[in-house]
């Protein structure tokens, strides 16, 4: 996610733009609600998202409103066809830009990014989600969490301190939410780990400051201790509201699913992180003493037209191959 920030913050975003993208972004995933729904319940699942707009908004407008931005002039749009990246779009007619692929090729294309790159970056996560989810249900005392993250704003406090300097994505979080949930903790401050988890951690920090500057992630860290203290103390004034046992409702969407679907559906996951997992494995272990580079698992776009390696055998055309 910081790639992809400081991507934007180089292409023209301003400040405000760069820290909702930052808050937002890991909690409006449509993993990370799927996730939300099968581990916790419908009204975390809408909560969520929710809260991490809100937070994104005001966070970015509370930077924008104290740093002005500068008026970078019209930006660039990327126009180049999401399939196969087989065109820039940029000489291509646009009707002819609509109709490089059929409906069955963007399905396809979908299907396949979601069921590689999309679980291939997360299962890494949510796998270390599960083993501390586990060590959490089997190790921690229920008495223990019930008294000290029970509810009221000391617990949202101490959740706050848990989740900024905590390395752990959306992902991940979510099962150990749960299975804090399960020990007692009250959904309001398991929505502030939540959500402060993945916005922010120690190590990124001084990304932070060189993108938003000391002021800027000060601020930054500030709105977004205070939406989601706000927002936890709402959630668990709601299931007070509502009388709902918040570790009575955990998971209990798999409910609805049958049996024999669950058990499909698990191997069918099983089979699709068994090469991700073991692939990142063997980077971990080669990696040692290499340049690592980052990839977006996005298609790479064609070169420019000025790039001196392009070869040019025959005259100038869209790169669509129809005319």
């Amino acid at each position: 996610m910081l790639p992809a920030a400081a991507s934007l913050k180089r292409q023209g975003a301003n400040r405000g733009a760069v820290s909702a993208f930052l808050i937002s972004t890991p909690e409006s995933g449509i993993d990370s609600i799927f996730i939300t729904y099968a581990l916790l319940d419908p009204i975390m699942t809408v909560i969520r998202p929710i809260a991490a707009f809100i937070t994104a908004v005001s966070t970015g407008f509370v930077e924008n409103f104290l740093h002005r931005p500068k008026d970078l002039g019209p930006m660039q749009v990327d126009r180049s066809c999401p399939v196969d990246n087989c065109c820039d779009g940029v000489d291509c007619p646009e009707e002819v830009h609509r109709r490089h692929h059929g409906p069955g090729e963007k399905l396809a294309a979908g299907l396949r990014f979601a069921a590689t790159d999309v679980w291939g970056d997360i299962v890494g996560w949510f796998a270390v989600g599960l083993l501390l989810a586990a060590v959490i249900t089997v190790l921690i005392p229920d008495d223990f969490m019930a008294r000290w993250l029970g509810g009221g704003i000391t617990s949202m406090l101490v959740m706050l301190v848990i989740g900024i300097p905590l390395y752990i994505c959306a992902s991940a979080s979510t099962p150990i939410a749960a299975a804090l949930i399960l020990k007692g903790v009250s959904p309001g401050a398991a929505l502030v780990f939540l959500l402060a988890g993945p916005a922010t951690n120690v190590t990124s920090l001084t990304v932070l400051v060189g993108m938003l500057g000391k002021r800027g992630t000060v601020r930054y860290l500030l709105m977004l201790s205070v939406c989601t203290v706000a927002f936890g103390l709402l959630v668990d004034h709601i299931y007070r509201v509502l009388g709902i046992v918040p570790s009575a409702v955990i998971g209990e969407a798999a409910e609805l699913v049958p049996e024999p679907l669950k058990y499909a559906g698990a191997l069918v996951l099983i089979a699709l992180s068994v090469r991700p997992l073991t692939s990142r494995f063997r980077r971990k272990k080669s990696a040692s003493g290499e340049q690592v580079t980052f990839h977006s698992g996005f298609p790479i776009p064609p070169m420019a037209k000025g790039d001196a390696t392009q070869k040019k055998p025959g005259p100038s055309s869209c790169g669509c191959g129809m005319h």
